[in-house]
């Protein structure tokens, strides 16, 4: 396994923060910070943020995303806001799947696989979540049902257009709660995600697909997850939104 051949990405989740002055005012904050990077660093932001953020971070090394995108073209989808529509607004990348959307807002294995199409197919990057409950998890289901939403979210997504998917293994019960999973436990589970992926197109592609731990990953932890030969990087909640501790896990995936 060489991780030389994948690119290591951290992105920062911003979830529901940030006016878009206060979106500028961190950005300009954090460039000077990470400039120096030696790995990918994208933000994901509130829709009403993109402009003040693609703007404040013209000319550094910051890309820029959305943290959710619908899967039509356009329609009466009240609400919603189309891959098209976040292209236009110079969006890079965009998160699908998180298990905020899953939990709290109905999305399913099914509407994942139809928005990560959809995305791909206008040009956009995506970052794709998968990830198990504490109930799952203690019932031993972790290994197989990495594997089925991945395959599902994928379904339909060729060998190519995977070269734009980042997948990231955010186990649910390591959400928000403040708890992580320890090193190894991240890179199993990245582990398995990395195993289905070879399992629909073979090792030789699955050995180049970026696969992010997410889940309470901080500036205390982030090198000991970063050292491990499945984590290519990872999808930062909290830490993403104070600039120091952004610039501290940029710089683990650095080394």
């Amino acid at each position: 396994m060489d991780k030389a051949k994948r690119a290591a990405v951290i992105a920062g989740n911003w979830k529901m923060n940030k006016t878009p002055a206060e979106a500028k005012a961190l950005i300009e904050e954090m460039k000077p910070l990470v400039a120096d990077a030696k790995c990918d660093v994208v933000l994901c932001v509130p829709y009403v943020d993109i402009p003040a953020a693609t703007e404040a971070a013209a000319g550094s090394n910051i890309k820029i995303g959305a943290e959710n995108v619908h899967f039509k073209a356009s329609g009466a989808y009240t609400g919603e806001v189309s891959a098209d529509m976040l292209k236009a607004v110079g969006v890079e990348y965009v998160i699908i799947g998180h298990s905020e959307r899953r939990q709290y807002f109905g999305e399913t294995d099914q509407t994942v696989n139809l928005r990560t199409k959809a995305a791909l197919d206008a040009g956009l990057k995506v970052i794709l979540c998968v990830g198990e409950t504490l109930e799952q998890r203690e019932l031993g289901y972790t290994e197989a049902l990495l594997e089925y939403q991945t395959k599902i979210a994928l379904t339909g997504v060729t060998a190519e257009q995977l070269k734009n998917v980042i997948i990231a293994y955010e186990p649910v019960w390591a959400i928000g709660t403040g708890v992580t999973a320890t090193d190894e436990q991240a890179d199993e589970g990245n582990g398995f995600v990395r195993n289905a992926v070879a399992a629909a197109y073979g090792a030789d592609v699955a050995e180049t697909v970026t696969i992010q731990y997410g889940g309470s990953m901080n500036a205390k932890n982030a090198e000991g997850l970063l050292s491990k030969v499945n984590v290519d990087g990872g999808l930062i909640g909290g830490a993403s939104l104070k600039a120091a501790d952004f610039s501290v896990i940029v710089k683990a995936a650095s080394k």
